[in-house]
């Protein structure tokens, strides 16, 4: 039995070349005959293994952007009168980087919307979910300005979209024109606002796209008159993290979070009062938000930049996100698990692995800072708007090779093991009673194979145990006579095909569903299945088939469904191939296969020939469709699902409300509810 320190050494003498590690034959069969574990490198930055041929380059900054005069776009709403945006561009959502503009619209639906430049409406779509209402126009210099959330749409295309619905029969439609079918030109109203969709009040989101589908930051070209801005962003906090095994912030393996005592004014430069120790690479984070004039809307930095004893090491500019699968990668941007689970929210101040976005500028490390011992690094940090206001934040790193120390506590009673994992990194922390100098060791086992591991420090009487899991998973660990099993089943490579089974589910992973490598967790126990946890964010959807231990007989209507914290279901659906169901899965948690027999339920809420409208509902998949005839005849509805309401167009009058009239409403898992009435 080798004790982890003697492993570490004989791994430290491993060659290098190139900038990545070359293991020695003598060395991997070292570490395999005393461990039982795969091989891994031990030093270098803490990532999946890149893909051959695929460096971590320098990164030169954000692709060029079309150049826009100052002007060419005209406000949409309320051209040429003071305005004010709910939402600007770049705004760190759940899952997604708010890709334009929210302009308020005094609180009210149907004001006018604009054409912003000459061109021609290109798409349009009608839909209860999403953007709602949506618009397209498409102008000459290939640029195109999106606008969603519609109440309705004016004009010919109006015209267009109803016989289309009325073809079809159905209120859900995308349609896509020709050049000449539709001109439009600067200042004509095509739309009226509204609150459709995934809108949570009444506002015009507008964007601005290239012809790859690229979301533009609008007030990149100088910014719109209607718009005033003079308020500088304001710090909240920052932090500094390791990110290898070797590194430290302030003595620990820890995310140390720093929160000013009195939050500094918009504008006010911020120094951090105290020396910060570190060691070893190191990542920064910072968390922030900028105000517009008058309202009290909070938005996000449109750009920062780090600067370390005066020279550049990282920027950032949120001008361009690629839609729709640039838009997640706010979850690499961000640090996701620590918002999860501390509800602050940070960005990362330096590029992450699986970090595919073009908007930052960076040296070769990726904005990630070497810290050496005794070095001192002065750290400027600088938050910007898109209209230049600029607040400055600094700070001083103070280098300081770790050495083990040790703190008791008498509160520490009895030995108590838990671990934890981060990046490549298994934590251990034992709760240890014993008065020694010196932590005692934990002991990690794989099959007949073990190995001791030393403490890197104590704090509290908690000892602290660090592993790369790169070098292979354990079955379990022991302190003293407390003993745990380690619950992650395989460590799944990311950028690749890969697949996971065991008697109770497969998991089938394509080369885009992980940001970073996972080491997979997964529990089976009374029909619940649970994949990994929620603090952990997926990049694209991962295939899962469930595999029930007893047959399930109304297939039919049975699907899988997410349960959340509070016992909420959620319906995710699924095809069935024998007593197994696949489906792909946004997210990671817990889920279960259940049966929804129950129709949807409806009231008739308002009837006359001027409208309908309906109160409906679902008890367990939710409502998949409907359908109002009358007198045999389809009728036009629109859905607002954040009122649960089906209710007629009143400018619609191609089929009169009068006479016999039937609803037809379907759930999720084909329930079907049929209402009949006379208007």
């Amino acid at each position: 039995m080798l004790l982890l320190n003697k492993v570490l050494d004989n791994v430290r003498r491993f060659s290098f070349s190139g900038g990545k590690a070359a293991w020695r034959p003598a060395m991997a069969a070292l570490l395999l005959t005393t461990t039982g574990l795969r091989p891994a490198p031990y030093r270098g930055e803490v990532h999946a293994p890149a893909k051959p041929g695929a460096a971590q380059a320098e990164l030169k900054g954000p692709r060029p952007h079309p150049t826009v005069e100052q002007g060419f776009f005209m406000f949409p709403i309320k051209p040429g009168k003071p305005n004010y945006l709910a939402g600007a561009m770049g705004e760190l959502r759940p899952n997604h980087f708010h890709g334009g503009l929210d302009i308020k619209t005094d609180g009210r639906v149907d004001l006018p919307v604009h054409a912003a430049a000459d061109g021609y409406i290109s798409r349009l779509k009608q839909s209860s979910f999403g953007y709602g209402n949506v618009l397209y126009i498409t102008h000459p210099n290939g640029l195109t300005t999106v606008y969603g959330h519609l109440n309705r749409f004016v004009g010919p295309v109006a015209d267009e979209l109803r016989k289309r619905q009325y073809e079809k029969e159905t209120y859900e439609l995308e349609l896509f024109f020709d050049k000449d079918q539709f001109p439009v030109k600067r200042g004509d109203v095509v739309a009226l606002s509204g609150n459709t969709g995934g809108s949570g009040g009444p506002h015009l989101h507008w964007e601005v796209r290239d012809a790859d589908d690229h979301q533009l930051n609008p007030l990149q070209w100088g910014g719109f008159t209607e718009i005033q801005d003079h308020v500088p962003p304001t710090l909240q906090a920052f932090a500094v993290e390791p990110l290898t095994i070797e590194a430290r912030v302030q003595n620990r393996f820890d995310k140390a979070v720093f929160v000013p005592k009195v939050q500094p004014a918009p504008g006010t430069a911020f120094a951090w009062p105290d020396t910060i120790s570190a060691y070893g690479t190191v990542g920064l984070l910072l968390q922030g938000f900028d105000r517009f004039d008058v309202v009290w809307n909070k938005y996000g930095f449109q750009r920062v930049e780090v600067r370390v004893n005066g020279e550049p090491l990282y920027t950032h500019v949120v001008d361009d996100v690629p839609f729709p699968d640039g838009s997640r990668m706010i979850n690499q941007h961000t640090d996701y698990e620590w918002r999860f689970t501390n509800g602050r929210l940070l960005e990362k101040l330096f590029v992450d692995d699986g970090n595919t976005l073009s908007m930052y500028t960076t040296g070769p490390n990726r904005g990630k800072l070497h810290v050496e011992d005794g070095k001192i690094y002065n750290v400027e940090v600088h938050m910007l708007d898109s209209y230049g206001n600029s607040t400055p934040l600094s700070f001083v790193l103070r280098g300081q090779k770790p050495a083990y120390y040790k703190t008791g506590s008498a509160t520490v009673q009895r030995p108590v093991l838990r671990y934890d994992i981060t990046r490549n990194i298994l934590k251990i922390i034992a709760a240890d009673p014993d008065t020694a100098s010196q932590g005692a060791n934990v002991m990690l086992y794989r099959g007949a194979k073990r190995l001791a591991l030393k403490p890197s420090y104590t704090v509290q009487g908690q000892n602290t145990y660090l592993f790369d899991l790169r070098a292979g998973l354990p079955d379990s660990m022991q302190f003293g006579r407390t003993t745990r099993r380690f619950d992650r089943q395989a460590i799944i490579p990311a950028g690749e095909d890969f697949s996971f089974s065991n008697a109770h589910l497969n998991l089938s992973f394509g080369p885009q569903t992980l940001f970073d490598t996972l080491y997979l967790q997964t529990s089976y126990k009374d029909g619940l299945w649970t994949v990994q946890n929620q603090r952990t964010p997926l990049a694209q959807p991962l295939r899962m088939t469930l595999k029930p231990e007893q047959e399930v007989v109304d297939k039919e209507r049975s699907a899988v469904y997410m349960i959340n914290a509070s016992g909420g279901r959620l319906y995710q659906g699924g095809k069935w191939n024998g007593n197994e169901i696949t489906v792909p899965i946004k997210l990671f948690g817990s889920f279960r296969i259940l049966a929804d027999t129950i129709p949807p339920t409806v009231k008739l809420t308002r009837k006359s020939p001027a409208g309908l409208s309906f109160q409906v509902g679902d008890n367990l998949s939710g409502l998949s469709s409907y359908r109002l005839l009358v007198n045999g005849k389809w009728r036009l509805l629109r859905y607002e699902y954040k009122t649960a309401t089906l209710f007629t167009d009143s400018q619609d009058h191609t089929v009169p409300l009068t006479g016999e009239a039937e609803l037809h409403l379907t759930d999720q898992a084909g329930n079907e509810k049929v209402l009949a009435f006379r208007i």
